[in-house]
């Protein structure tokens, strides 16, 4: 019999089935009730696969199967779907279910956006995220705060800031405290603290009451700026409105009293608490042990074990960085004997602070050591290791490593092809570097840095490559970077390169002149037993000034035509130029 002919029987089935899969925690339980509802023809009631879906999104792979063999989806389940793929490891899959959500003509709703920003905001999508917001202010759904603030924080994230603060001034009467949060912590983001410190202030003046989001905003604000006066009457504030017991905001305080240079009052603040989570010990050991203070760091750790609160990896972390920038290999090893004693897992962050710490204090045998022995790793695992063998020379053995890596099925980051190209700079290992430096650019779909462009100059220029060199530095993204420039005529230098080394110098007078320039360029004709041509070089330097003004007139003649001739066309609030 098809239960699903038999509508009462249907409808406690149903209530049976909600509730059961409320309590399911594994995919393995909600897959036994699936099973018993494609047997009994469940499988086909809208409300109940809608239920079953919404159920068995903390396993993506798992609820797109069930998603796949819905004949005509609602408006539910898509939703369901982009709110499971908006919080994975691959946020850019709900683009696709967006994309295909308006392709069957269902009207959006508010949900629909919010959960398809939040994916651009983890992406950093930034023109996907901006056309979605053409179709929210097409569709009306900008009335929805909830979908105004996800904007908000979209921009806030992808450093927008512009397009952040004219969105939270249009209507600025329906901004809530979640809108001044998020414009807080975009300027925060844009490294801009003292534009939040302003918004915090208006804030204050419209009669807003501060949340716990705010307080860590502006402390962080008042810790970039170094503002001690100002961050202790936050710390005042926060008394008075009843957030001084709330931890995360005595994270945040102890964080701001040590960037103003105030550790004594942080572990005044921290001392006062009665019950300490483990986070916030190791926020004060951390703090310590950047101040350079790791007598007081350590001691704080045996404080810790007496009082019965077991450390983790993030706990010995900041007390290792430390040794790995004093040297400090004593306390070091006196750490990594802690960490086998205690048997605490050698997890990614742990090993990492261990390798980084082995191979800066000239340990590079036991770096590899824990590094083979770790189970789990990172990225910043493999990094770590690559910048290590990078460090001690081994330029062969940190390319072998990254090849592994990528076998292994590890994605580099931009560290990691920066500690590649460094180690082949030192290394010489030229061909290897532009191998490297092709797969950032063409596999992985990179924007090569200023530092990136710097170790192929380098490498380039220390290769005797120098035209190669000269032809790499125009395509600079920034023409203006004066080290890279400076690298060149180094290399000039050292292999005699007059002719290019007075052009390279006529180059930084216009970005950055520094007197050691002109004692390289003079290095450089003693190189080859020549005096310098002091007319030459000032005959180029005129040429160079000529072909500036000729380049700024002409540049004006070109924004004076456009403008004559120049509309504007509006559409959905985005400005599009036409001639």
């Amino acid at each position: 019999m098809n239960l699903a002919n038999t509508p009462r029987l249907a409808q406690k089935i149903d209530f049976k089935l909600i509730s059961l899969l409320k309590s399911c925690k594994q995919t393995s339980q909600i897959s036994q009730i699936h099973g018993f509802m494609v047997k009994h023809g469940i499988d086909h009631d809208p409300f109940a696969v809608s239920k079953l879906l919404a159920s068995s999104i903390h396993d993506v792979k798992y609820s797109n199967s069930i998603f796949k063999h819905i004949q005509n989806p609602n408006l539910f389940m898509f939703n369901t779907m982009l709110r499971a793929y908006s919080v994975c490891d691959d946020p850019k899959q709900a683009f696709t279910v967006f994309n295909n959500l308006r392709a069957q003509g269902i009207p959006l709703d508010q949900f629909s956006f919010v959960t398809t920003l939040k994916a651009c905001a983890r992406e950093l999508a930034v023109k996907t995220g901006q056309a979605i917001h053409g179709v929210v202010l097409r569709s009306g759904n900008l009335v929805f705060i909830n979908v105004k603030n996800i904007l908000l924080h979209f921009y806030s994230v992808c450093c927008i800031i512009e397009d952040a603060r004219k969105l939270f001034e249009e209507f600025p009467q329906e901004n809530d405290l979640v809108s001044w949060n998020a414009l807080m912590g975009a300027y925060l983001r844009a490294s801009q603290p003292s534009e939040a410190m302003e918004l915090f202030r208006q804030m204050l003046a419209c009669g807003l009451r501060v949340s716990a989001a705010t307080l860590l905003t502006i402390l962080s604000a008042f810790a970039d700026l170094g503002d001690l006066h100002g961050g202790g009457s936050v710390h005042a504030h926060s008394i008075k409105v009843g957030f001084s017991s709330n931890l995360n905001v005595v994270t945040a305080l102890i964080e701001m009293y040590a960037k103003t240079g105030d550790i004594d009052s942080g572990r005044r603040i921290f001392d006062g608490v009665i019950e300490k989570d483990v986070i916030l010990w190791n926020c004060m050991i951390d703090k310590y042990a950047k101040a350079g203070l790791l007598e007081q760091a350590i001691a704080l750790l045996q404080i810790m074990k007496l009082e019965g609160v077991k450390p983790n990896s993030s706990t010995l972390a900041g007390l290792l960085a430390a040794c790995a920038a004093t040297g400090s290999i004593k306390l070091g090893r006196c750490l990594n004997d802690y960490v086998e004693e205690d048997g605490l897992e050698l997890d990614a962050v742990l090993g990492t602070a261990l390798i980084d710490m082995f191979a800066k204090c000239g340990f590079l045998d036991k770096a590899i050591q824990i590094f083979e022995k770790m189970e789990r790793k990172d990225v910043k695992s493999w990094t770590s290791m690559i910048l290590g063998y990078g460090v001690h020379g081994q330029a062969r053995n940190a390319v072998d490593l990254f090849y592994r890596m990528e076998e292994e099925g590890f994605r580099p980051n931009a560290v990691t092809f920066l500690g590649v190209l460094s180690a082949c700079s030192h290394g010489g290992l030229v061909i290897e570097a532009m191998k490297c430096f092709e797969r950032m650019v063409q596999v992985y779909g990179f924007l090569p840095k200023i530092e990136h462009y710097g170790c192929m100059i380098d490498l380039l220029g220390r290769a005797g490559l120098l035209d190669e060199a000269h032809a790499l530095i125009k395509r600079l993204p920034i023409r203006s970077d004066a080290t890279a420039w400076r690298a060149l005529l180094a290399a000039c230098r050292v292999y005699g390169n007059v002719e290019l080394g007075e052009r390279v110098k006529i180059m930084l007078v216009d970005i950055d002149d520094h007197p050691t320039d002109s004692i390289l360029l003079s290095s450089t004709y003693a190189t080859v037993g020549r005096l310098p041509d002091h007319s030459k070089w000032k005959e180029m330097k005129v040429d160079r000034i000529n072909a500036n003004a000729r380049s700024r007139s002409d540049e004006r003649k070109e924004r004076t035509v456009k403008e004559a001739g120049c509309s504007t066309i509006e559409v959905d609030g985005y400005c599009l130029e036409g001639g």
